[in-house]
């Protein structure tokens, strides 16, 4: 078997046992150091560690010269080095920072009183609540950063209000899962900020290049829920005159005041000075947990216990991130190093595929691997293996990135494994059936294909915020 063969060989055992369940990131690093072992041999230099071994040596003389014949490969030095190279990438320290304010805001209690103000101010637009729901989820999506605790939260606090409103329970399932995933694509999204590690895309043109298509992605969204209430008034009746009589917009621009202004200032404050140039994302994020801090306490919702949980919960989810990291770097070099890329690339370029089928078919195994994993897998491990084809295509990076966030969205929708949806079931009324909250998820699933068609048809809403800032 040719090292070329061995490297796809790796691959395919890699996609099976994670398959059977195995942790991705533990499965990563013992796969690299396993093929990297074979990959980095030398019989030579192997044997040559035991001719200092005299004659009649003890036990402990011989196992402990095998050992460090054991450890006398390269594959190691690899290791220590990509663990290394995790630990001191600067775009990567935005991670555990921007987790963090997600995880305090989360745990101050700002999101129920943005819905209920929202709810209120959207009052005579069809559709109020989903509507409400969907800017609720945009805004917290964005702060977070993290699918399941919005579709989580928003489940317990949203969605038995829809449904208490009579709207139809698919309807108010879907509106629940396609809003909680905006956040790994509207910035400061660290879905975007694993991309850039990934492809050395600079992060700023990054966030300036995903708002208009992110916020384009949330307008179909609400554009869609509204038109669904016009046209079929059953699934989101409107509310009743008692519920919205005596409210004064007074009322409801003290409660926007209250509730919506804060957040939104402190997430455009840490947008804004990314995008400007006046802070790197590590400093704007640093400057975005402070502000969490300090709306939990304005708020009055700052507790020991609620901070002692945002750490850990910080630390366990960017734990998992790092170690992705490092396994999925020293899989990618035993890969490459195997001759798997070019084996790849070699395969790709024979079918002399015009860039829009490259395009389209990169696109459609992103969306397939949406089914069984999750968007930190597919960006860490898959990713990279179109990267280097990028070129060969003439497709910018950029643009490229941009289009995978989107197709990400359909990776929480799609069933059999809508991890969306199991988020919502696991904390939805017993009477909302699985098979429900997949057909609700249909439509918006429609609406991400539908935007991706928008963006590539006009690349400029892309391109225009990060000319327009950076040139």
């Amino acid at each position: 078997m040719t090292d070329p063969q061995v490297a796809v060989f790796m691959l395919g055992s890699f996609i099976v046992i994670i398959m059977l369940g195995f942790p991705i990131a533990f499965t990563l690093v013992a796969m690299a150091v396993g093929f990297g072992y074979y990959a980095y041999f030398d019989a030579d230099r192997q044997w040559r560690t035991y001719d200092g071994l005299a004659e009649g040596a003890g036990l402990f003389e011989t196992v402990g010269e095998w050992f460090q014949g054991f450890l006398n490969n390269r594959v190691f030095d690899l290791l220590v080095n990509q663990t290394y190279g995790v630990m001191s990438n600067d775009v990567l320290t935005a991670v555990p920072l921007f987790l963090f304010m997600g995880y305090i805001v989360e745990r101050a209690n700002i999101v129920d009183r943005l819905f209920s103000t929202l709810q209120i101010a959207a009052r005579r637009i069809p559709g109020s609540m989903a509507v409400a729901a969907l800017i609720t989820c945009a805004l917290f999506a964005t702060a977070t950063g993290i699918v399941g605790a919005v579709v989580t939260l928003m489940g317990l606090l949203a969605f038995p209000a829809m449904l208490n409103a009579r709207y139809n329970t698919s309807f108010a399932s879907g509106v629940i899962c396609a809003g909680g995933t905006l956040g790994i694509l509207i910035p400061p999204s660290i879905m975007l900020i694993v991309y850039a590690a990934t492809s050395n895309v600079s992060i700023v043109r990054l966030y300036a290049g995903a708002l208009l298509p992110g916020l384009l992605l949330a307008g179909m969204y609400v554009l869609y829920v509204i038109g669904r209430a016009v046209v079929q008034p059953s699934v989101a009746p409107k509310l009743r005159e008692e519920e919205v009589e005596g409210i004064g917009v007074a009322r409801v621009v003290v409660m926007m005041v209250t509730s919506f202004l804060p957040l939104a200032i402190l997430i455009f404050s840490v947008l804004g000075a990314i995008l400007f140039g006046l802070a790197t994302p590590s400093e704007a994020a640093a400057v975005g947990a402070l502000g969490g801090i300090v709306l939990a306490l304005i708020y009055r919702a700052l507790t020991w216990e609620r901070l002692r949980e945002s750490v850990y919960l910080t630390v366990r989810t960017s734990a998992m991130v790092c170690w992705l990291f490092v396994g999925s770097w020293s899989f990618a070099s035993i890969f490459s190093y195997l001759g798997g890329e070019h084996l790849v690339a070699e395969f790709v370029t024979s079918l002399d595929l015009s860039p829009l089928t490259f395009l389209i078919l990169a696109q459609i195994i992103i969306f397939l691997l949406g089914w069984p994993l999750e968007w930190s897998e597919i960006i860490i491990i898959f990713v990279p293996i179109f990267l280097p084809l990028l070129a060969v295509f003439d497709i910018d990076p950029l643009f490229f990135g941009i289009l995978v966030a989107l197709n990400l969205q359909t990776s929480f929708l799609t069933p059999p494994m809508a991890m969306s949806a199991y988020y919502l079931k696991g904390v939805a009324p017993p009477q909302v059936r699985l098979a429900e909250i997949f057909a609700g998820c249909m439509p918006f699933l429609a609406m991400v294909f539908i935007t991706m068609a928008i963006v590539y048809v006009f690349p400029q809403i892309v391109y225009w915020l990060p000319n327009l800032v950076y040139g």
